[in-house]
């Protein structure tokens, strides 16, 4: 905590999703996260839930209001080689990433199927 009392929590970024079975598809069959909860206000209702894997957490909504589609994000990663060929492991069709050396470390960028990017780096 500051001297001035004041703490910050982690943010936890708002994706904006279309479509459930291709989030769960990329976020928890891809990416290998789980889901922490889900939340409709009703029956056929917009999805809004939480996901998570380690200490990264993400909220993927449905809601029109929630969030704009091409969101774009930077995750500080470590480990991010052995995750990378986590990834390619799993031959997934609609993305290959790999790692780019960039002047503050390395990078890997994935794109999920409504246009967000998450960048993981990895300070060298």
């Amino acid at each position: 905590m500051s001297t001035d009392g004041v703490a910050f929590e982690q943010a936890i970024p708002i994706m904006r999703i279309f479509d459930v079975a291709k989030a769960h598809e990329f976020y928890l069959g891809f990416l290998g996260f789980s889901v922490d909860w889900e939340h409709r206000f009703g029956e056929n209702m917009p999805l809004y839930m939480q996901v998570g894997r380690g200490g990264l957490k993400l909220h993927l909504s449905e809601h029109a209001g929630d969030a704009s589609p091409g969101a774009n994000m930077v995750v500080q990663t470590k480990g991010l080689a052995d995750f990378q060929r986590e990834l390619s492991d799993k031959n997934y069709r609609y993305m290959k990433p790999g790692i780019t050396s960039e002047a503050w470390g390395s990078e890997m960028t994935v794109i999920d199927p409504f246009g967000n990017r998450i960048r993981f780096i990895e300070r060298e």
